[in-house]
This record gives C-alpha cells, structure tokens and sequence, in this order.
C-alpha cells in the first residue's frame, strides 16, 4: 500500500478532511418501502455549519437493527415517531460510531477533531423521546449535526466516548449489545418497592409476612378473605406507619402484587394491573388447576418480574434473581440463529462464568449451518459442550422437545434465553426447565400478546421469568468497556457489509432474515461497495477477506483494509 493510500487512512481517523459542503443520506417518508430513499437510494442535501452549541459528526459504521424495519413498516405509526414524515423525512441508524469533524465555539474547549464516541439512542429532554436515528436524524446519513438534546438531555450526555484505536464496526455494535448485556447486569428488588403500592389479593389463610414486616411500602391494598391474616396486616401497617386500603380501587397500578392462594382466574384477573418494573408474586397453599394467560409482551418491554414461593411466609419469594448464566449449568438459546441469538450465544461463550453446556436452536437447519461453522471450535477452544437443534429436523413437536429434555442432561435447563418472538416458543421454554431456573424473555413480542404458562414451577421450583427491553447509557459504557478489554469480540457478529449505498438493500436482508448476524454501512468509503456478504467478501475485495479471522469473522485487521482500499 502506498504512503499516499496510508497517509489518507491516517488523515480519516484524525478527521483531517473539511468541512463538507453536502451530505448524502437515506430519507423515510412514510410506511413502506416505497417511501424509502429519494427515487429508490441516497440524496444529496446542503450540509450547513455547526452552531455555537452544536458538532458536526462523522457517521463511521452503522449496523441495521430490526427496528429499523419496524419503523419502515410503521412509519408515523411508529410509538418513536412524532412528526409528519412526508414533510420531515426521519433518516434512521442508531447503532452508530461517529466522530467529531467540527465543535461550535461554545463546544471547542471540550470536544476536538477526531474524537470518537459511540450514541446512547434513547434519548429524553424533559420526559419527551428525541431518540437518535429516529426524531434525530441517524446513521444512515455520512454526517449529522449533535445539539444540546443529545449533549445534555434527562440522563446527561448521550455520546459515550470510545479509543481512538477502536473499530469502527465494533464500537457500533456495542449498542445493540447493550441491550443484550442488560438483561444479564439488571438487578431485581428483594423487597417490596420502598414507598410504593402493594395489594394483597386472595385467600391468605396461614400466611405470614415475614421479612416483609421489614419493609416500608406507602400502601398496602388488603383484599383477602381470611380474616385473621388481614388483621395481621392491619397491626403491622399501623405500627409500621404503612396506610392501608380496604379493597382494590379498580385503577391503580401496582408495585407488587401478591396473590395468595392457588386461584388461575386470580392470576389473570389481576396480572394486568402490574405497573412497569413490578413483581407478581405468587403465593401458593395449593397448585393452580390450570395453566394462567399472561401478557408475555409486557413481561419483556415492561421490565415485568414473576416469582414465587409454596411457603406460608410470602416474603420467601423475594431472594436474590440469578440474572447471568449458571457456571457449569444447562442453558437452551431458543433463536439462534438470528443476530441477536447469535449475540446472546456468542456471550454465553465467552464470558467467565460460562455454562457447562449449550444448546442452539432454529426453526430451520439451512439457517443454524453458518451458526454451527461459526461457533463449534470456539464452543471446544472453552471447553462448553454445544449441540445444534432444528425444529425441521424433527417429525413433530413432541419429538423436538424430547430432544430437548434429553440436551438438557434430563434435569431440565438452568437458563432458557428467548430470542423466537413466538407464544410457541415460551411455552416450550417453560416446559423443559429444571428447579431454580431462569427464563429470559427477551424476543419483543407486541403487548397484548397472551401465552397460556404453567406457573405452578414457579412457586414450587423457583423458576422466574425475567424481561427486559432497551439499555440505558450506564449499559452501553459496561458494553464498551467490554468490548475494549477484550472480553466480548463484537465483530464476530457482523454477517455483511456495505457503503451508503447499500443501506436498502441491507434493510430488505434485515427484513428478510437473509443472514445470520448484523449488516453494517460504512457511510463514507470514497468508492461504492454494495451489500457484501462476509462469505462472497474474496469475489469483491480479496486484499480485506484476507484480513478475516480463521472462521472467516470480520476483524479490526480487515477493517483498517477495508479502509485503505476504498477510501
């Protein structure tokens, strides 16, 4: 390569370049793929200069996000969308590593050429969503203007710096990753929330408080049949200085909700007047008679808790959550052959703490083939026994799940991660778990979506089903930090890349399901490069396919070529 070609990559990474006077990007008018781009691609628009308190950044790689799809899907429809998008186009692409090109006078003390960060996109000014790649135009654009809702919104500052030697597609990645990471780091309260809503619904025959009568909710709702047991609450909350409210009101929603008794109408009854980030406990003298329908979509987006105990005492349910993977346990990945199962099967590999076994599983054999290439010797180089299951193999259900017991070691799993956004597939994560299990519901089903679960294992084994959705800027640091420490290869999950121009046809793959793992944009290479799988990257720029890791996983190497060649 000659010193010129270097030196240009060189100048690239100091964002030596001036300022542009236009900038090229992909607009959304509407819902529909019609609605996509100008004329069916990328526009060129005047690119002003930043203002006093504003930056001029640099979009350096941007992965497609299933998202995206949904707000093509949705357009003003989209829950992130505020404005007429025929007038205002929105320019999606949140998972993006930008750089600073120019800082505003009132910014130039703090922020220089060339510094590099990566974005938290849920971003709130005064309680109201300016999510990045949404109301802020994102990735899928060579540059952006920052003002002072991402500088200095609810949470602070939005941008969460990164090494200048970082990859680019890495550190982009780190945000879909975060949400991954977030729902092993969240932490579940131990206690009812302290000034919060608690109703006590149901028989309550020979239950005690417990630890509970330790805690300080504002408000006990009492609604239970057993008289000596409500008046046990009664004592408490007056000496305790806990008002207490005589019979549910019909509107609240609540912190916790403990039902007491073994009633599967209760259950359903009450289940839907958890407020987010509430636990459902579930108190049994008896098991429930038949399976409870539960909106499975609010335990994923609204960070919803089940629990449990067979204990009189009804504090028992509250002990710690095991959030991270069992160490030497069994750990079923239900999807995992998509991006984000790819992602959650990748660090159950390479984190410390790994289980002992795992099991990947898809609907589709022809689609868990790349995923077994991709992650048998790196499962043998840990010493983590991995089988590779799909549904098609099989000649029916039973037959699948069978399997699955057997994988299992016949103890059932220590930890089933959700990623199939199916009732189907929560069903038979619940069917084949083993005592003290955890079910992380992480496939974004709609809310309103009802599943049929047995929860009797969860007061009688200790199952808990877990949800979360998103990440917050606190996550996306852990994740760089992660990822700079060596501790998660996050290239490892890109499948296919491709310059600007390539941004609609590697949303119609996102769409698609046409690969694996994350489609990544490098907004501005100097020459075109259309959607390029990993596996066909020899055919179009052999110098960078080189430049692949021994399992052909994109590397830093085969970016910093990638650069040379195509600046």
């Amino acid at each position: 390569m000659s010193e010129s070609t270097t030196a240009k990559v060189q100048n690239y990474r100091a964002a030596g370049e001036p300022a542009p006077a236009d900038n090229r990007l992909w607009p959304l008018y509407g819902a529909g793929w019609e609605n996509l781009g100008k004329e069916g691609g990328a526009m060129d628009v005047p690119m002003r200069a930043p203002g006093p308190e504003e930056l001029l950044v640099r979009h350096d790689a941007v992965g497609i996000c299933f998202s995206d799809i949904k707000v093509i899907r949705a357009g003003e429809n989209h829950p992130r969308i505020h404005r007429k998008m025929k007038d205002e186009p929105v320019v999606l692409g949140h998972e993006v590593a930008l750089t600073i090109i120019e800082a505003g006078e009132k910014l130039r003390d703090t922020y220089k050429p060339g510094d590099r960060f990566i974005v938290q996109a849920d971003i709130y000014l005064g309680g109201k969503p300016y999510a990045y790649g949404y109301e802020i135009q994102g990735g899928f654009s060579r540059y952006s203007l920052v003002d002072w809702r991402v500088l200095n919104g609810d949470h602070g500052n939005y941008l969460v710096p990164v090494d200048a030697e970082d990859g680019y597609a890495e550190v982009a990645l780190c945000e879909p990753w975060a949400c991954v990471e977030a729902s092993y780091t969240v932490v579940y309260r131990t206690q009812w929330q302290e000034g919060g809503t608690v109703w006590l619904v149901g028989d309550g025959a020979g239950v005690t408080l417990g630890e509970a009568a330790n805690w300080r909710p504002a408000t006990v709702v009492l609604d239970v049949s057993d008289a000596a047991f409500a008046e046990q609450v009664r004592v408490w909350a007056a000496s305790a200085g806990v008002a207490v409210q005589e019979g549910d009101d019909g509107s609240t929603r609540y912190n916790d909700i403990v039902v007491l008794g073994g009633d599967a109408a209760l259950c359903e009854r009450v289940f839907p007047r958890l407020a987010n980030g509430a636990i459902f406990n579930l108190v049994l003298a008896k098991p429930l008679e038949r399976p409870v329908a539960v909106d499975i979509g609010r335990m994923h987006y609204d960070n919803l808790l089940v629990a449990g105990t067979d204990s009189k005492d009804l504090s028992a349910a509250y002990t710690p959550v095991r959030t991270q993977l069992k160490e030497g346990g069994a750990c079923w990945i239900l999807g995992a052959a998509g991006p984000m199962g790819q992602m959650h099967l990748l660090r159950a590999l390479s984190m410390p703490g790994r289980p002992g076994k795992v099991v990947a599983s898809n609907l589709h054999a022809a689609r868990m083939a790349p995923v077994r290439r991709q992650f048998e010797r790196q499962a043998a180089d840990f010493g983590v026994e991995i089988a590779f299951l799909s549904r098609d193999q099989f000649a029916d259900e039973a037959a699948f799940l069978a399997q699955k017991w057997a994988e299992s070691g016949g103890a059932g799993y220590d930890d089933v991660v959700i990623m199939a956004p199916t009732t189907d597939a929560v069903q038979q994560a619940a069917s084949v778990v083993g005592d003290n299990a955890v079910v992380n519901v992480f496939a974004g089903l709609a809310r309103g979506t009802m599943v049929e679960l047995d929860l009797n294992p969860v007061a009688q084994r200790g199952l808990r089903f877990t949800g979360t959705s998103g990440s917050s800027i606190d996550d996306l640091r852990h994740m760089r930090d992660l990822v700079e420490s060596k501790q998660l290869p996050t290239n490892h999950s890109v499948a296919a890349i491709a310059g600007l121009e390539g941004v609609g046809d590697g949303l119609h793959a996102v769409a698609d399901g046409r690969f694996a793992g994350k489609v990544v944009i490098y907004p501005n290479l100097g020459k075109p490069l259309p959607l390029t799988p990993l596996t066909e990257l020899d055919q179009v720029l052999p110098t960078v396919a080189a430049k692949l890791d021994a399992d052909g996983m994109w590397t830093r190497e085969a970016e910093d070529e990638l650069l040379k060649v195509m600046l």
